[in-house]
């Protein structure tokens, strides 16, 4: 007798099972009793792009052939509700699975309900029809039947989609998968499994999708609940308390709609106590701590222990080699266990490889176990090891960075230091502020002496206040007065970073006071950064006071190096008391310490003080070479917040020296950099020095663009003074577009922000501005007023560069007034003034007032020399601009003067220039004037 199997509507498939003939008839399509699919749940949301990759796998027409594919993630990350989405939806597209879907539930993780695979195959077959008299005991013969019959299907043009729900091992759905080359499988598992399937990890939700789920789980049980659009932010709160797992979103909006009048309030306080979190998390038909246990409880017993860890480590994620300290083992078995926990994803692999992570939701249920057993696990020796590892490496790390140190071996080179200082950052700081049992009080000190340097260059001046802030908390008890001071010192400089000046001065007062008991060479260090926190108050006698203390301190006890440092800091504030010179001076004192003792460091600050103290000397092209110097410097060193702070005194000088374009470059690429580095009054102060190089390349849109952003950034900031600063910069760029009325506005602020600060030069800045826009709108006698007003002031400063362009807006409102000889004066002196500071743009722009005012008095022969010489130093200083709009008025003299034929000449050099510039309107205007100085030179003349 032959052996075959024979389908009765005339399709055939090979002999799968031996000895006897079987004869079948396969349905037409499979039957929804049958295929078991459960229903879709229509509050499905937040999964667009999961969704569309998995169709992407199951469409006939995709761009490759996918015959597996698996769905992987953490117990209720909402795999199984995937899946079926994807299956419902794919039953309905047109000729995608005109047979029909196959699902089965396996409850791998599930002992008691486990399903075997021989289990799984009886159901399936008798779900395409095979009787059960033919089915065959043995798990081959059933796997070879099913495959059989599913490939009879496809070739009956009846494609069947097979879904795998809920797979703990590849040996569990192995034999289920087809294998005819045309039917598709979606797999479902905890564990990512070694199947040949395309993978698809499933992460939890995001905030606005967690939040949109909870409304639509609770409105499908109540349709008019609207309590989570009715409180959005609490609804947030339990959304992150949910940790965006679904599973937990839907238990909590299932509790809600259990009780219509609860207020989202309650459940928020209900679930904010992590202890009994998990244990409020349930309902009678689900809970989230029984997801969890079905996965732990197939874990084994080193990955369980691992499992039990890693909870000790209070950062958000952990890498492998630490991980290898808390079990006291090598890094690759180690790596092994990781790598079996995240199969089971219990544990997250990070962006990075070997970097591990774990849920909120699975860390307080692994938190939980690894208390219950905490003997058995030598927990405490654990979390000691931790520690002792994150100390001692941070140490190593710190050698190679510090001065002075001898570099660890545990590090190549210094870029391999700060890199894992950086990369460790955020565990280093949730350990030092972490309460027993996770954290200790030595561990903190430790750390936040370690930390303090690194959070200082890395401008993370929360982390510093979170760490020095637990530093004296745990310093406190001890009764040790120096873990003490040096905590306080920390906690001022963070608040000096964090802009609460105040605070700082007082918590460096506090600290100050322990270390003058325990003897001078503890106080030099505080009194230092108490000295930065009082300039940053503008009390700059008491700062330089302070910092000649300290430096003197240093000096005594022989050490150079700091004290050149505090000298760099005692030059800015002699800078800001406009002992200029002095300044110079210090800040080269300091300068040639740092270069003879080779410290890069010191000696970038050195010279990035040193370009700020000779630009007010006007020394601006020294100043320039000295600011190039110390951003490449900073640059070489990799620190981009002092490479950006010299950038901005380079803008400066190069402005300074008429380089307006270099100045401009340096500004865009400080305010790049400062925004990068997260330093927004950086940011600010950079966009002040741009708005101010960009006004010199005639770019006013741009600077008054730069201005206000600059203005908003110090207001954000509650930074009047600088606030102010940069008004005055953004009313200059207004003035200049002829936007007068805003100008004034804005001077009046900065005026304002001037006198509330008591900065009397700043405002003598401010009434400059306001002068010279003042007369732009016909205000002529207040123009004349707050111009001289700010002329005394700057001469009061001895700012005579200051003084003498307040006298030219005095100038001009004197002779707008008409009172010619009155402004004439005015201008004289502002010639005398710049010529004094050798500012010879000044004096140009100087001379060519005087000699207009000359010209309108009627002395043309002194007005004639004096524009002259204005033309001559435009020329010199390449300003082809002013040089331009000089002989332009030079020619209007020259013509009133009936010098017609010099007129002409003098308007075509104007008009040359203004081409040149790529000025036409300027060109234009020129050239006309020209046109009319010809013409009525050659004018014949009448009889007389």
């Amino acid at each position: 007798m032959s052996v075959h199997n024979e389908i009765s509507d005339g399709v055939f498939f090979h002999t799968v099972v031996q000895g006897e003939v079987v004869h079948l008839r396969l349905p037409p399509t499979i039957a929804p009793a049958l295929s078991g699919l459960p229903p879709a749940s229509p509050a499905f949301t937040g999964r667009d792009a999961e969704l569309s990759a998995v169709l992407a796998d199951l469409s006939p027409g995709g761009s490759g052939t996918v015959l597996v594919a698996a769905v992987a993630g953490l117990a209720g990350v909402g795999k199984t509700e995937l899946a079926v989405q994807a299956a419902a939806w794919a039953a309905r597209e047109d000729g995608w699975f005109p047979g029909g879907v196959l699902f089965v539930d396996l409850f791998g993780y599930d002992p008691a309900r486990r399903m075997a695979p021989e289990q799984a195959l009886d159901g399936l077959l008798r779900a395409v029809g095979v009787p059960g008299e033919h089915i065959p005991p043995d798990i081959q013969d059933r796997s070879r039947l099913l495959r059989s019959a599913l490939a009879a299907l496809a070739r009956a043009g009846r494609r069947v989609l097979l879904v795998l729900d809920n797979a703990a091992t590849a040996e569990q759905v192995e034999p289920l998968l087809p294998s005819d080359g045309a039917t598709t499988a979606l797999v479902t598992s905890r564990h990512t499994l070694a199947l040949d399937a395309r993978l698809h990890d499933l992460r939890v939700l995001g905030d606005g999708a967690a939040v949109d789920l909870l409304d639509r789980v609770l409105r499908q049980a109540r349709e008019a609940d609207s309590r989570i659009t009715d409180a959005p932010e609490d609804a947030r709160v339990l959304a992150r308390l949910c940790a965006g797992l679904p599973l937990a979103l839907r238990i909590t909006a299932a509790l809600l709609a259990d009780a219509p009048t609860r207020p989202l309030t309650s459940l928020v306080r209900a679930l904010t106590d992590a202890h009994t979190r998990l244990d409020r998390l349930r309902r009678e038909d689900r809970a989230v701590r029984a997801a969890f246990d079905l996965s732990y409880q197939a874990l084994d017993a080193p990955h369980a222990r691992l499992f039990r860890l890693l909870p000790l480590n209070p950062g958000p994620d952990l890498s492998t080699e630490s991980a290898a300290h808390l079990i006291d083992a090598d890094p690759y078995p180690t790596e092994e266990l990781l790598q079996g926990l995240a199969r089971a994803h219990l544990v997250e692999p990070g962006q990075d490889w070997g970097r591990w992570r774990l849920h909120d939701l699975v860390r307080l249920y692994a938190h939980a176990h690894g208390t219950a057993q905490a003997e058995p696990d030598a927990r405490e020796e654990a979390r000691t090891r931790l520690h002792d590892h994150y100390v001692t490496t941070t140490d190593a790390a710190d050698s190679h960075v510090r001065r002075g140190g001898t570099p660890s071996p545990a590090f190549a080179d210094r870029a391999a230091a700060l890199d894992w200082l950086e990369t460790e950052r955020v565990n280093l700081v949730a350990l030092a502020v972490a309460d027993p049992p996770l954290g200790h009080p030595d561990t903190t000190i430790a750390l936040a002496g370690a930390m303090a340097a690194r959070f200082q260059d890395w401008r993370r001046a929360d982390d510093w206040f979170a760490v020095a802030t637990a530093a004296v908390a745990a310093a406190r008890p001890t009764g040790d007065s120096r873990a003490e001071a040096e905590a306080l010192d920390g906690l001022g400089s963070a608040l000096r970073q964090l802009r609460r000046f105040e605070e700082s001065v007082d918590v460096h007062t506090r600290g100050i006071a322990i270390s003058r008991e325990l003897g001078d060479r503890y106080c030099a260090a505080p009194l230092n950064n108490l000295g930065l926190a009082l300039h940053e108050m503008r009390r700059f006698e008491e700062s330089a006071d302070v910092l000649a203390e300290a430096a003197g301190l240093y000096r005594a006890s022989g050490d150079r190096h700091d004290e050149a440092l505090v000298l760099t800091n005692l030059g800015l504030a002699q800078l800001a008391l406009r002992r200029f010179e002095e300044a110079v001076d210090t800040q080269r004192q300091a300068l040639a310490v740092l270069e003879e003792l080779d410290e890069g460091s010191g000696r970038a600050i050195a010279l990035v003080n040193l370009a700020a103290a000779l630009c007010r000397v006007h020394r601006f092209e020294e100043a320039a070479d000295v600011g190039a110097r110390a951003a490449e410097l900073h640059h070489d060193r990799g620190d981009r917040y002092g490479e950006a702070l010299a950038l901005v005194n380079l803008s400066v000088a190069r402005y300074s020296a008429k380089q307006y374009s270099e100045a401009a470059g340096a500004g865009r690429r400080a305010a790049v950099t400062f925004r990068e580095v997260g330093d927004r009054s950086g940011e600010a102060q950079a966009l002040v020095s741009l708005c101010t190089a960009v006004s010199g390349l005639r770019a006013f849109e741009e600077a008054v663009e730069a201005g206000t952003e600059a203005a908003a950034l110090f207001s954000d900031l509650g930074d009047g003074h600088r606030e102010a600063t940069a008004l005055i910069g953004l009313g200059d760029a207004l003035r200049r577009l002829n936007r007068s009325e805003e100008a004034v506005e804005v001077f009046t602020r900065a005026l304002a922000l001037m006198r509330e600060s008591g900065d009397r030069h700043g405002e003598a800045g401010a009434l400059r501005g306001m002068g010279s826009v003042l007369s732009r709108v016909g205000r002529l006698e207040e123009s004349a007023e707050v111009s001289g007003e700010a002329a005394a002031l700057f001469r009061e400063f001895e700012d005579r560069a200051g003084e003498g362009r307040a006298l030219n807006s005095l100038g001009l409102a004197k002779e707008r007034l008409g009172l010619l000889d009155e402004a004439a004066t005015a201008y004289a002196r502002a010639v005398a003034a710049f010529a004094e500071v050798g500012d010879s743009q000044g004096k140009a722009v100087s001379l060519s007032w005087l000699g207009h005012v000359l010209s309108t008095a009627g002395h043309t022969e002194g007005a004639v020399e004096l524009m002259l010489q204005a033309v001559q130093l435009f020329a010199e200083q390449g300003d082809g601009f002013r040089e331009a709009t000089a002989l332009m008025t030079l020619g209007d003299i020259l013509s009133r003067a009936r010098l017609r034929g010099e007129a002409c000449g003098v308007f075509m050099r104007a008009a040359e220039l203004f081409g040149e510039l790529g000025d036409p309107d300027g060109e234009a205007r020129a050239l006309r004037a020209a046109a009319i100085a010809h013409n009525e030179g050659w004018r014949p003349r009448k009889a007389e």
